[in-house]
């Protein structure tokens, strides 16, 4: 990767860039199947990162891939054809779901008795049955995010997706009110094949954490299901997993939780997950130049190409990127080089708002106008997730190491 963003640095116009080490997903997407027990099934959320070259990586060593809108699904289907698709998220048209029946999605998570009803209507609009996992909203207390994470403050904030009131799922009435409308005869109702339940309750949870939120997902799968009259379940216990900010060189303890899920799972069920920060996270790099170096007020600030209307993440969740500096010894001017000397450094975008941070008061051996930086943990809600127009700012390149 060093060698790549050198070059890059070298090019007129290349940076900033993204650089997505393919061979490195491929390795650690590899080591996540070895670490989950057969029964349990991978699904990519795609939101996480939808660059294709990275989906193509993910569709080889995944079961499927989990979209949350139409434009995510005929984006992962034109780019990875016949890959299993699983329709999530809330708010769906009836236009997306009318588009995702005749696409054949494998899987509809489905998130309210009115989009149930949708679907049924599509399904049977189309002459095709649609499989169905209701997503439910359990009345639970999430752990402690510190707790949760088992990892340092500020490592990334936990978002809390289930438990008390959300827009996410469904309260247990209602999953009951969509059982009775199954189970009513319609001919709407008969389009649909109910499989069983989805839930993610947080996110960025660490594996004993996001074990026990599994153990209570699936007594009241396993319960709900028996009741009304589902066999051989499957059971989606959605994503969550930790990735830490803090200590980038830190990784979500999969074999911990592959033998978690190995002595929860049951005889003919099927258990789902669906990682997506914890998947890419890894393998991407946001690289950038600095183009100034100047103190305000006893402090020390770097101004980069870019920022977070290309890299969001900091902003978004409230840490500090981490980040490589590159040294380029090279300075074409002939005035003094801008730098800052040892000590604390704030990394900044070229945006007007002082929310344009990167990295605040970072202690570095000394940074200078023309070096390069390398963010990491750049390859999820990062680009896919920024205010690409604010200023017009031109877009990064995307760059690929390998080939996964």
């Amino acid at each position: 990767m060093r060698e790549l963003a050198e070059r890059l640095g070298r090019a007129e116009g290349a940076l900033p860039a993204y650089v997505y080490d393919l061979d490195g997903l491929g390795a650690h997407l590899a080591a996540v199947r070895t670490a989950l027990p057969p029964p349990v099934e991978l699904f990519y959320a795609v939101k996480a990162n939808p660059d294709p070259a990275v989906l193509r990586v993910v569709a080889q060593r995944a079961d499927g891939l989990e979209v949350a809108s139409g434009g995510e699904l005929a984006h992962a289907a034109d780019g990875v054809p016949g890959a299993r698709l699983a329709f999530g998220g809330p708010g769906k048209t009836a236009a997306e779901i009318a588009a995702a029946v005749r696409a054949g999605v494998f899987r509809f998570h489905v998130e309210s008795p009115h989009e149930l009803r949708q679907l049924g209507a599509a399904a049977l609009a189309a002459g095709r049955p649609a499989d169905v996992l209701l997503r439910v909203n359990l009345p639970a207390t999430a752990p402690e995010p510190r707790a949760a994470q088992n990892a340092s403050p500020g490592s990334g904030a936990r978002l809390v997706m289930g438990g008390g009131p959300q827009p996410f799922g469904m309260d247990p009435v209602l999953l009951d009110h969509c059982a009775d409308w199954l189970a009513g005869g319609s001919r709407a109702a008969g389009a649909l094949r109910l499989r069983g339940l989805h839930a993610h309750l947080a996110s960025g949870l660490g594996a004993a954490a996001l074990l026990g939120s599994a153990g209570r997902v699936l007594d009241f799968a396993r319960r709900w299901c028996a009741r009304n009259g589902v066999r051989n379940p499957e059971i989606n216990l959605g994503g969550g997993m930790a990735v830490d900010y803090l200590r980038p060189g830190a990784r979500f303890d999969w074999p911990a939780y592959g033998r978690g899920l190995a002595l929860a799972a049951r005889a003919g069920e099927t258990l789902r997950i669906e990682p997506g920060r914890a998947v890419t996270a890894y393998c991407g790099w946001y690289v950038t130049r600095v183009l100034d170096v100047k103190p305000s007020n006893g402090q020390a600030f770097a101004v980069v190409a870019g920022g977070t209307h290309h890299l969001r993440t900091p902003a978004a969740k409230g840490h500090d990127q981490p980040f490589a500096v590159l040294p380029v010894a090279a300075w074409p001017h002939d005035w003094a080089r801008p730098a800052a000397a040892a000590g604390p450094v704030t990394i900044v975008g070229q945006l007007c708002t002082p929310k344009d941070v990167l990295a605040r008061n970072v202690r570095l051996p000394g940074l200078r106008a023309g070096d390069l930086v390398a963010f990491g943990l750049a390859g999820a809600y990062a680009w896919n997730i920024s205010h690409h127009g604010f200023l017009m700012h031109p877009e990064p390149g995307f760059h690929y190491v390998g080939t996964g």
